[in-house]
């Protein structure tokens, strides 16, 4: 990315996309066609795969004229659960910062932790210290740190609410309504969704809402040339 691009508040009923494929500017124009305005692509635990978020790829995302957001990979011990730890919080909060930064993700855009698929057994005061300390690293680096919340987050609506140090929150396609926080709601939806035509690859659909609070994720996009 350039010196142009800032962090920008996104806008109640943007409708986005999310998909762990490289996107080419051809890719990102096609979505643009297709009234999508932002993508949210992934970034490594440790280090970056192959198919994760490069400087390259982030410049052709906004340069066509979409946002993009950032989310980490979720940790897959399994099949299918894993376990968090506070040195996973620490770690994995530092990594996602990193990638981020090496991207050229401006200071202030959000971040997103994906939390699923965490042990049944885990109690809970653990998934909270993990999202915590990830948050508290995420956050140092300039950022504005996110919740994913996907199936086996292992967090009441109450304990993600009075818990978390999180104050943007993104719900799963298959999370129900009573499982958002409690009082503050969330800010993005994920529904089902397929690709526009010419595009390869799998993709699910992400709108933005205010919540209840008024919270608003906020995205990296060329000023002054954010799409509504």
């Amino acid at each position: 990315m350039s010196d142009r691009i800032t962090a920008q508040v996104a806008v109640a009923g943007a409708r986005g996309f999310d998909c762990n494929t490289k996107l080419t500017h051809a890719h990102a124009l096609r979505f643009l066609e297709h009234g999508y305005t932002f993508a949210i692509r992934y970034v490594g635990r440790a280090t970056a795969h192959s198919y994760d978020l490069t400087p390259h790829e982030a410049s052709a995302i906004v340069t066509a004229g979409l946002g993009c957001m950032i989310v980490q990979h979720v940790q897959r011990d399994g099949p299918p659960w894993w376990t968090p730890t506070d040195d996973k919080g620490k770690q994995y909060g530092a990594t996602a910062a990193a990638q981020a930064h090496t991207c050229g993700y401006p200071p202030g855009a959000t971040v997103w932790l994906d939390l699923e698929g965490i042990a049944p057994s885990t109690d809970p005061e653990r998934v909270i210290s993990y999202a915590n300390l990830w948050h508290e690293a995420v956050a140092a680096a300039g950022y504005l740190p996110g919740v994913y919340i996907g199936y086996g987050a292992r967090l009441s609506a109450q304990q993600f609410y009075e818990r978390l140090h999180f104050t943007r929150y993104w719900a799963a396609f298959n999370l129900n309504a009573d499982e958002y926080p409690a009082v503050r709601g969330v800010c993005m939806r994920q529904h089902r969704a397929h690709a526009p035509a010419g595009v390869p690859f799998q993709i699910d659909a992400d709108v933005v809402q205010a919540d209840n609070l008024g919270g608003l994720p906020a995205l990296a996009a060329i000023e002054q040339r954010l799409p509504g």
